[in-house]
């Protein structure tokens, strides 16, 4: 028997089928690409200012906010606790309003570190009044305290 005629060769694939391989394999690579570059998050260019905001009028306003704050605490409509915590969040956003600097993000020890010394000391002593059991200073030194700040601010 002629061994021959048993063997056949390898099949060749056809040439087809490479370049639908490639195909598929450039789809896919322009689809994470598409997904990659369409959720990534725009930044906002370096040099951009924020105008600068009238510091009067601001200040005006937040004094107001903190005269409101101390009133409803002084005839008892708002806790000692609650008129320091909220004497705190006013002074930091007053802070944020006047210099961009995201102080009501900030927590005691970043103060300390790298915010404005003037808000950092102000922090620190509201902050027995926001989180002691009972307050060390009345609500109206502690508006004082946030007016302060507000009224020094240049």
């Amino acid at each position: 028997m002629d061994g021959k005629a048993d063997f056949y060769g390898p099949l060749l694939y056809s040439p087809w089928l490479l370049w639908l391989g490639v195909g598929l394999a450039a789809l896919l690579t322009g689809w994470f690409l598409f997904v990659f570059l369409s959720t990534r998050r725009t930044q906002a260019p370096a040099n951009h200012l924020l105008p600068a905001p009238d510091l009067n009028a601001l200040q005006k306003d937040f004094l107001e906010r903190i005269n409101k704050v101390a009133a409803d605490a002084d005839i008892g409509r708002l806790p000692a606790r609650q008129a320091h915590q909220e004497l705190s969040l006013l002074v930091r956003i007053f802070v944020q309003s006047a210099s961009g600097v995201a102080a009501p993000r900030m927590t005691l020890a970043e103060l300390q570190e790298k915010g404005p010394p003037p808000l950092a000391t102000a922090i620190a002593r509201l902050y027995p009044g926001e989180f002691a059991a009972h307050p060390q200073e009345s609500p109206a030194a502690a508006a004082e305290i946030a007016r302060e700040v507000v009224r020094s601010w240049s």
